[in-house]
């Protein structure tokens, strides 16, 4: 078996596991509170653990970044759509940086 064969099947088994395990593993409805409430936040736990590590190094001023991260934050809490707040953060960064490079800092 060829070392590309073996790659293949070794990432389709690690890709598949965990889609399978918890249908094997969980079979009747979880009891636990503790466990059901650590499983619904989880989706929003990976997410924001993928998304704000891009978010601080798509740019070379981390302040430009957070000032954006707050202007969205402000703004989703307001009940402004994903759009106009994704929007609005990266007029934000782009300004912040704009201004940064015209002050020299």
């Amino acid at each position: 078996m060829s070392y590309l064969v073996a790659s293949l099947l070794i990432m389709g088994v690690v890709t598949y596991l965990p889609r399978v395990l918890p249908l094997l593993l969980f079979r009747r409805k979880i009891q636990s509170r503790w466990l059901r409430s650590f499983l619904h936040y989880m989706p929003y736990v990976v997410l924001t653990s993928l998304t704000i590590p891009a978010v601080f190094f798509a740019t070379d001023l981390w302040y430009a970044a957070a000032l954006g991260c707050v202007v969205a934050v402000i703004l989703a809490w307001r009940k402004c759509s994903l759009y106009v707040s994704a929007l609005a953060a990266a007029a934000t960064v782009w300004l912040v940086e704009f201004i940064s490079k015209i002050v020299g800092a």
